[in-house]
């Protein structure tokens, strides 16, 4: 797990890819019995190199890759080839400067939203508010406005406009497919007022007649439920090196989940949810029947 506090060093900002590496790198060294101390040396470089390479916080030379590689007895060139090309996609990565740089968001928000433009299906379940890429522009006003910590609330456009940018994903020749559980509470919250919410749930609805979007409602009904831990995103990706990711964000920290093992039980937390949830058909039904209960 990685909290946003360990997230920048300096101009230097970690990666999923780069700190996946990097987990390997430092499993790799326990393993063989080393220290950072004896590590850096191996690579004539200083103990601090070998921290942030560990940590992905720089991209990493192949050179460096080979080295620690052969000080760790690591001879398998499957293992070592799999890691110079995970270093390679890590490294193209950061080249690219995408519209997402410029958004007026957190730094945390800015990585998330990369990495969702570079995944191919994303898996969200969601208590309390609608999924970003579902919401509409009243929807996003509003609820930057219940917020209150604007300096400027002329900013709150801003925000508007690049989720339209983020939401251009579910369409195209090759659109980011999604399937999102959602709780009742999200869609019975009045954000904005009846009128705006009556829209989002219309919106809920045309959304879901395209084929890579699926949605689904946890109802009341159901009581307990697996996911009650709050909400998560689940990113997969085309790179067979790049496991899923899952996102957590709340207003103290933010955590990224990056080895198989743990998004697995997140994957099978989220299964277990949309289990319990009503059908896609019966999803909309209900959501239908909430919007019209707002404009009686």
């Amino acid at each position: 797990m990685t909290a946003s506090g360990e997230r920048a060093n300096g101009n230097r900002a970690s990666t999923v890819l780069g700190r996946r590496l990097g987990g390997e790198l430092l499993a790799l060294r326990v393993a063989a019995g080393k220290t950072q101390q004896q590590a850096a040396d191996a690579l004539s470089a200083t103990a601090t190199k070998v921290v942030k390479m560990e940590r992905g916080w720089v991209p990493m030379r192949d050179p460096d890759i080979k080295a620690l590689c052969q000080f760790y007895a690591v001879d398998d060139a499957k293992v070592v080839g799999r890691m110079l090309e995970l270093a390679k996609t890590d490294r193209d990565r950061r080249k690219v400067k995408g519209w997402w740089n410029d958004t007026p968001a957190p730094a945390t928000q800015v990585e998330y939203i990369a990495m969702e433009d570079g995944a191919l299906r994303v898996r969200q379940w969601q208590m309390a508010l609608i999924p970003g890429l579902l919401q509409t522009p009243e929807y996003i006003r509003a609820m930057c406005v219940a917020d209150m910590s604007w300096d400027d609330i002329d900013r709150i456009e801003d925000v508007v406009t690049a989720r339209a940018k983020r939401q251009e994903r579910l369409y195209g020749e090759v659109p980011l497919r999604i399937h999102a559980v959602i709780w009742e509470a999200a869609l019975r919250q009045l954000m904005g007022g009846p009128g705006v919410m009556s829209g989002q749930l219309a919106h809920l609805c045309h959304l879901a007649e395209l084929p890579n979007v699926q949605i689904q409602v946890l109802p009341f009904r159901v009581g307990a439920h697996p996911c009650v831990g709050g909400p998560f995103n689940i990113l997969s990706f085309a790179e067979d090196e790049a496991v899923d990711v899952v996102h957590m964000d709340n207003p103290r920290s933010t955590i990224w989940i990056e080895h198989a093992q743990e998004s697995a039980v997140y994957a099978t937390l989220f299964d277990r949810a949309a289990r319990a949830s009503l059908s896609p058909y019966d999803s909309l039904r209900f959501i239908d029947s909430i919007s019209k209960g707002l404009n009686e």
